[in-house]
């Protein structure tokens, strides 16, 4: 069994959160701040939206690849959080007011939508490259099949952490219009975690230079002999798009349907006491995971994902909500800690790199561009309408939880396919070891 050391631990923490830091602000506000400041042209967000998410892909395939090849991870986590912070808190900067003085020709607004969007995929580039990426390798070369459900706990409480410190902390800056400064604030705590990561990231020793074509290394996982020479891979993979695509049908309109079709305008209450309920009960849930296997436990924890979005659809009250919430939360961070952890126990150990752009082409482009207009037909069928700011606008409707439920559901076919006889021999072979090594260690 691979210990991890305390040094292993830190480096997981801190560089994981602050990098789901600036993923938050990527994915809640830079779209408000573009609404309220530069454009309400939904088109712009939309774009920025679809443009992120390919440029991220993008650059996991690119430099996950190119980490591989020259058999360093602490390098391209260092510098990418050193650019990444900077380029965040260059959000700042971009206005209507200096949009004109660069381009005294063009729409102000239009020119700096236009950069907004752009520096969007340069951020995304940078911390793509230094989380989605080399972080990700790092991860996989710094764990094993014996711990790797105990990280995966961790790691999955990251992001509802880091809405949960943004939100209760720092969303007063964005409602005073202080945009620059909040900006500024997560700029700097990246890049100071790009200096600290140069003294605390250690790459693993077994990680060597690879010799091989990078080129080549490129579209390796994209080969259809390296998909039939990894079935078991590629399966956990497609599981994991599908239950990713299930949490996209609801998660983009979740506030919006608690403030408009609920009425509940105090959601941050709601939002604070599910997100710590759910983290809880994800880093406890760490070592059950190891110890009854990461594919066995992924069928009892979508049924709680299930209970919970079930109940979602029924639920009315701040304490209905409250109550169902925690368990549809719980559910999500328990198969997204089990699932994570079996696709990089099935990923080859000498090409942890390669496999992350198939990774992020799984989990976050495919269900991205699925997942929300799964909702938004949803959500146009229920036919209920809010007014803001005079446009009229369509209420999302219980409806999405139902829906995703039913994609939900069709996550279990691939896990059952990974759970045939068949695939024993890839696939449950790491849960067998699991389980023989904690007997092992229970009998001492």
């Amino acid at each position: 069994m691979k210990k991890l050391s305390p040094r292993v631990w830190l480096t997981l923490i801190l560089v994981g959160l602050v990098g789901q830091f600036a993923w938050t602000i990527e994915n809640m506000y830079f779209n408000v701040y573009l609404y309220n400041t530069i454009s309400t042209d939904p088109g712009y967000i939309s774009a920025m939206v679809g443009w992120s998410a390919a440029a991220a892909t993008l650059t996991t395939l690119l430099m996950g690849a190119l980490s591989d090849r020259v058999g360093k991870r602490k390098l391209f986590i260092c510098g990418g959080y050193l650019l990444w912070g900077l380029s965040t808190a260059a959000f700042g900067l971009v206005t209507v007011e200096n949009a004109a003085k660069l381009f005294p020709a063009a729409s102000a607004a239009a020119a700096a939508a236009v950069m907004i969007v752009v520096l969007d995929c340069v951020m995304t580039f940078f911390g793509s490259t230094a989380n989605d990426a080399a972080f990700n390798a790092w991860l996989t070369d710094a764990t094993d099949e014996t711990n790797r459900g105990r990280a995966e706990s961790v790691i999955a409480t990251l992001p509802l952490i880091s809405m949960l410190v943004i939100f209760g902390l720092f969303d007063g800056l964005t409602q005073q219009g202080r945009w620059s400064e909040f900006f500024a604030i997560f700029g700097a705590l990246v890049t100071a975690t790009g200096v600290v990561s140069l003294f605390l990231v250690k790459d693993e020793p077994e990680l060597k230079p690879r010799r091989d074509s990078y080129f080549k290394n490129l579209v390796y996982g994209l080969r259809p002999s390296v998909v039939r020479a990894n079935p078991g891979l590629y399966l956990a993979l497609l599981a994991f798009a599908v239950f990713s695509v299930a949490v996209q049908v609801f998660f983009p309109y979740l506030i919006i349907y608690i403030q408009n079709f609920l009425g509940i305008t105090d959601y941050a209450i709601v939002l604070g006491v599910v997100l710590i309920v759910a983290s809880l009960v994800s880093v406890l849930s760490g070592k059950l995971i190891d110890r009854m296997g990461k594919l066995r436990f992924t069928i009892p924890a979508a049924a709680v994902m299930f209970a919970g979005l079930v109940a979602m659809y029924f639920a009315r009250g701040q304490v209905a909500v409250i109550i169902a919430g925690c368990v549809m939360m719980s559910g999500y961070m328990l198969v997204t800690a089990s699932l994570s952890g079996k696709v990089r126990d099935l990923t080859p150990p000498d090409k942890a790199g390669h496999f992350q752009g198939i990774r992020m082409l799984f989990a976050v482009l495919l269900p991205m561009i699925i997942g929300p207009q799964i909702g938004s037909a949803v959500i146009k069928g229920g036919d209920l309408t809010y007014v803001e700011l005079g446009v009229t606008k369509t209420v999302p409707t219980p409806g999405i939880f139902l829906a995703a439920a039913v994609v939900l559901l069709l996550t279990l076919i691939p896990v059952f396919i990974l759970k045939r006889p068949a695939n024993k021999s890839q696939v449950e072979i790491s849960d067998l070891g699991e389980r023989q090594k904690d007997n092992t260690k229970s009998s001492r």
